[in-house]
């Protein structure tokens, strides 16, 4: 098997070299070789049954279209992407299929999926090597169809290279990964990159109430919202479940919160295309749960605590907005290390005025102090109503022991994540766990 990295090399294996951003593949070829790789693609260096190329990601393009796309093609993939909703929508579509029985894989932020969890994902999108062989995989397990989410960083870094797709949906756009693309049009155009790798028959899957949704519109389009093709109505929701309308039929779902009800239109709109009846539909909707660590209940004592990936401004708003007047709200929040600053200020102020008390504390640091982080996110808080708990464990037993009857908990910004990254290292670490381990 072809490998490009070293600590995955098995004897017989071929080591391709590649050059990232920031590492050299290079520095590993003896690690590799040590590990029983057979041969070695590269484009420098002295080493036994050695291919030189003059460019190992080019070589590593072209290799896997001329040796994998013939089985891959044989895929019907649906790629989503967008600022928000991606790994909800693609594990409500996984669900869904599955429990028809049609036969589907999940590749996103919270793993790769066929008939249930094989494995975590280091990135949203895998690098191009990795993805290939999870759909080859899919391939040989006779699995139909493969619902992905497709990040601008991985459309940058041409992660999708070569495939095609039956659907692109577009969710919605709003700050996000600044510090890499610098700008809104920047990191628009590479959104867009999906929906020219559309299948001859392709359709693409808009949210027309998002403001830069005429961006997405390609010739066979289906578009959901207010005004869309499909026309979301009748949102009503509390704590424990939903119901809405879609072109005038009512679903119920124990999803709650309106940006639920536009991930869920998508699956609506997928399974309809797929021909799939109204009442399969409505019943399918019914038994689907959330994405582990988005919008994550647990019932403790006369309160509730909620954890939920939410980390960006929009999705904070969207969060808090959601559980506003279901109880008193205290929110626990942190930001990112070593990535866009610009966002800081703005998802703490959007934390002190929409919930009733706030601790603010660490996420994954990274590189940075977790206090220097602190501080750029309560520049535009004018309120008292927080207090600062650097330790994110102890911030979050701080948060169960301030709860009282009808109160909600919501712990921000990881999820499903199981570590926390301090100073490049990755230490165990999952809320959830925290929480069932203090109640």
């Amino acid at each position: 098997m072809l490998q490009s990295d070293s600590r995955k090399v098995r004897i017989g294996d071929t080591f391709i070299a590649l050059k990232g951003i920031k590492d050299d593949g290079h520095n590993y070829i003896l690690d590799a070789i040590n590990n029983g790789a057979k041969k070695i693609i590269c484009e420098y260096g002295n080493y036994p049954n050695m291919i030189k190329v003059d460019n190992t990601n080019n070589y590593l393009h072209k290799y896997l279209k001329d040796n994998y796309l013939k089985y891959i093609n044989r895929l019907k993939i649906i790629g989503i992407t967008g600022t928000n909703g991606k790994t909800t929508t693609a594990y409500l579509i996984y669900q869904a299929m599955n429990k028809l029985n049609i036969k589907c894989a999940y590749i996103g932020t919270i793993g790769f999926y066929i008939n249930g969890k094989i494995k975590d994902n280091i990135n949203t999108t895998p690098d191009i090597l990795t993805l290939y062989h999870m759909l080859t995989k899919c391939v040989k397990e006779n699995v139909k169809y493969v619902v992905m989410e497709v990040s601008s960083q991985g459309l940058y870094y041409n992660r999708v290279d070569g495939l095609k797709f039956d659907y692109a949906v577009f969710t919605n756009l709003t700050i996000e990964h600044l510090d890499f693309h610098k700008t809104m049009d920047n990191y628009l155009k590479e959104k867009m990159k999906l929906f020219s790798n559309l299948k001859e028959d392709g359709i693409s899957i808009i949210n027309s109430d998002d403001q830069y949704y005429k961006n997405f519109i390609t010739d066979k389009c289906i578009t959901y919202g207010v005004l869309g093709d499909y026309k979301i109505r009748n949102i009503n929701y509390n704590i424990d479940n939903s119901s809405f309308t879609v072109n005038n039929i009512k679903y119920k779902t124990s999803l709650i919160g309106e940006y639920n009800i536009y991930n869920l239109c998508v699956v609506i709109i997928i399974l309809k295309q797929l021909g799939i009846s109204d009442d399969n539909i409505y019943n399918t909707i019914l038994k689907l749960d959330s994405a582990p660590g988005r919008m994550d209940k647990i019932k403790y004592k006369d309160s509730i605590i909620i954890i939920d990936y939410a980390h960006t401004p929009d999705a904070v708003e969207k969060v808090l907005k959601t559980l506003k007047d279901k109880g008193r709200i205290i929110t626990i929040i942190g930001c990112g290390g070593n990535r866009d600053k610009s966002k800081r200020k703005i998802m703490g102020s959007i934390a002190s005025k929409n919930s009733d008390y706030v601790i603010f504390t660490s996420d994954n640091p990274r590189y940075e102090e977790s206090e220097d982080i602190i501080i750029d996110m309560i520049q535009n808080v004018d309120s008292f109503n927080y207090e600062i708990e650097i330790n994110r464990e102890n911030a979050i037993i701080k948060g169960i022991q301030r709860l009282k009857k009808n109160d909600i908990l919501l712990i921000l910004g990881k999820g499903h994540e199981n570590y926390q990254e301090i100073k490049g290292v990755k230490y165990p670490f999952n809320d959830k766990e925290v929480v069932l381990k203090n109640i």
